[in-house]
C-alpha cells in the first residue's frame, strides 16, 4: 500500500512503515511509527514488518521547523532587484521598497499571502514555522476594530495549510537608538507596551493549548524597544508563560552596530547579554556581526541563532561566523525570513557555502563525529529549530509530533544511497522536487508533491498580489 492523500477523519492509531528514517540515535531500517488521535508520535519500532501499514514512498525525515519567517515578504520576492551604480544599496534602501507593500496590505491579502507561502513551505520540507508578525494596524495607524485582526488571519492562514506555528507578535515603539519616534509607514505596526500586552494577553486566550499553534512573543530589535519596554514586554509575558520563546532580531547589520555603539558605546549583542534575561528559550535573529566575546557568552546561554542565509545575502548582511559559532556549542536554527527562497536544503546548503566562500576551504560544518556536512546541517537545525519554536518537534520519537518528511525514493539522485549520504544529496545534490509527502500533527498536508487545497490557495494568492500591485 502506497501513502496516499489522507481524509481528516483516521483511527485512533494510524500505522506507517520506512524502509529508511532518521531517528534520534541515527539512521534505522524497517522502522514502524503509530501516530494517535491527537497528532503525535504513539509508538515506534525499528527492525519490524510492515504487516498492514502504510508503506510510505522514500527515506524519512523529521519535519524542518523554519525559525523566522515574514510571509507577506513573498510578494516583494524578486521585486526589488534593481539597482542604481551611483547609489549604494543596501538593507535600508530594501527596507523603503518593503514599506511601499506594507501600506497596500489588507486582512485578506496578508491570509492569502500567508496560506500559499506555508503551503511552499509545506512542499520544501518545512512542517513548522515562526511567523515573526508585526502588521497589526491599518496602513495609516489607525485601530482595527479587533486588536487581533491581522494575527487572526495568520493562525487562519496556518489552519487551512497545515503547518505547525509558532506565532511571534512583535513589539515595534521606535524608528531607531534613543527612542526615535516611528516614522510614516512604521505606524502600521507601532504601539507602546500597555497596547502590546493587551494583545499579546488576547491571542493568549484566543490559541490557548493548540498542539498546532504556540504562542511567543517578539521585541522587534533593540532599535525599536526601549529597555524599560523590552523588560517589561519579557517579565509579563514570562509570568503568564515561562517557557514562552522569545525571539529579537540583532546585529543583522554593521550600521546597525554602529548606531548600537553611538547609542550606549556596546554592541547590541554585548548589551542584550547585559540587561536582558538571554537564555535557551532566546532566539537570536540574524546576529550576523558578532565579535570574539559576544559569540562565546551568546552561545553559552544557550540561545538559537536563528539564520536566514537566503535572505542575509539577498540583503547583503554579511555572514555569520557559524564555524566558531558551533565549536562553541553554540546552537543554531534556519528560517527563510523575507522568502526570496523558500527551500530549506538552499537555506543549509548557503549557510555551509557562506563559510567555504569566506573561509576558502571546504566541508566546513561537519563534526570528527558526523563527517558528512549535510548530515551534521540538518540535525543542527533541527534541534535549534524546535528549541526556538518552543514545540515537540524535529525528532521522530515517541511523544513528539509527527511531523514527517518523505523524500522521493524514485527520484534518481537517491538511489542506492544511505545513511547521510542521502542528507548530502538532498542539501548539495542540487535534487530538483526531493519532498514527495509532509505529514504535520499526524496528518498529510502534502501528498506526491501536492498540497491540500493547492489549487485555490494559489489563486487567491495571484488575485492578492494582483490587487497589491494596483494599489501600489
Amino acid at each position: 500500500m502506497r501513502c496516499e492523500r489522507a481524509s481528516t477523519s483516521r483511527p485512533t492509531l494510524s500505522a506507517y512503515f520506512a524502509a529508511h528514517a532518521l531517528l534520534p540515535g541515527g539512521w534505522a531500517r524497517d522502522v514502524l511509527i503509530e501516530t494517535n488521535a491527537g497528532g503525535d508520535i504513539e509508538r515506534l519500532a525499528e527492525g519490524a514488518k510492515a504487516d498492514g501499514a502504510v508503506r510510505l514512498w522514500g527515506p524519512v525525515l523529521p519535519g524542518m521547523p523554519n525559525v523566522h519567517s515574514h510571509a507577506f515578504q513573498r510578494a516583494l520576492a524578486g521585486t526589488a532587484e534593481s539597482g542604481d551604480p551611483a547609489r549604494h544599496d543596501t538593507f535600508w534602501t530594501w527596507r523603503d521598497r518593503m514599506y511601499r507593500l506594507v501600506l497596500t496590505l489588507e486582512p485578506p491579502d496578508i491570509e492569502a499571502v500567508a496560506t500559499w507561502v506555508y503551503l511552499e513551505m509545506l512542499k520544501s520540507g518545512y512542517t513548522a514555522v515562526g511567523e515573526f508578525h508585526y502588521l497589526f494596524h491599518t496602513p495609516d495607524g489607525s485601530r482595527y476594530d479587533s486588536p487581533t485582526e491581522t494575527a487572526d488571519r495568520v493562525i487562519a492562514a496556518a489552519e487551512r495549510s497545515g503547518i505547525g506555528l509558532t506565532l511571534l507578535p512583535a513589539l515595534y515603539t521606535y524608528s531607531g537608538f534613543g527612542q526615535q519616534a516611528p516614522s510614516s509607514p512604521q505606524r502600521r505596526f507601532a504601539m507602546d507596551v500597555e497596547e502590546f500586552c493587551a494583545l499579546w494577553d488576547a491571542l493568549d486566550a484566543r490559541i490557548g493549548r493548540n498542539p498546532q499553534c504556540t504562542l511567543g512573543v517578539a521585541p522587534h530589535s533593540l532599535r525599536a524597544v526601549s529597555p524599560q519596554s523590552l523588560a517589561s514586554v519579557v517579565t509579563h509575558v514570562s509570568r503568564r508563560r515561562p517557557e514562552v520563546p522569545v525571539h529579537i532580531h540583532v546585529a543583522e547589520q554593521q550600521a546597525e552596530v554602529d548606531a548600537c555603539v553611538a547609542w550606549c558605546g556596546a554592541r547590541p549583542v554585548a548589551w542584550l547579554l547585559e540587561h536582558a534575561p538571554v537564555s535557551e528559550r532566546w532566539c537570536l535573529v540574524h546576529a550576523t556581526h558578532l565579535d570574539a566575546s559576544e559569540r562565546t557568552r551568546a552561545a553559552l546561554t544557550g540561545a538559537v541563532a536563528g539564520l536566514c542565509p537566503t535572505t542575509e545575502a539577498n540583503l547583503g548582511d554579511g555572514i555569520f561566523p557559524a564555524q566558531q559559532w558551533l565549536a562553541g556549542q553554540g546552537r543554531i536554527g534556519i528560517g527563510s525570513d523575507s522568502q526570496v527562497t523558500i527551500d530549506p536544503a538552499e537555506e543549509l546548503r548557503w549557510l555551509e557555502y557562506g563559510q567555504r566562500l569566506f573561509l576558502q576551504q571546504r566541508a566546513v560544518l561537519c563534526t570528527a563525529e558526523t563527517p558528512s556536512v549535510g548530515g551534521t546541517l540538518y540535525r543542527v537545525a533541527l534541534a535549534g529549530g524546535a528549541q526556538a519554536l518552543g514545540r515537540s518537534i524535529g525528532r521522530i520519537e515517541r511523544g513528539f509530533r509527527a511531523d514527517l518528511v518523505v523524500l522521493d525514493g524514485e527520484n534518481s539522485a537517491f538511489r542506492d544511497v544511505t545513511g547521510d549520504g542521502l542528507l548530502d544529496r538532498y542539501i548539495f545534490g542540487g535534487v530538483r522536487e526531493p519532498v514527495r509527502d509532509v505529514m504535520v500533527g499526524g496528518r498529510w498536508v502534502v501528498a506526491n508533491r501536492r498540497a491540500n487545497g493547492e489549487h485555490a490557495a494559489k489563486s487567491r494568492y495571484l488575485r492578492a498580489v494582483a490587487h497589491l500591485r494596483e494599489r501600489a
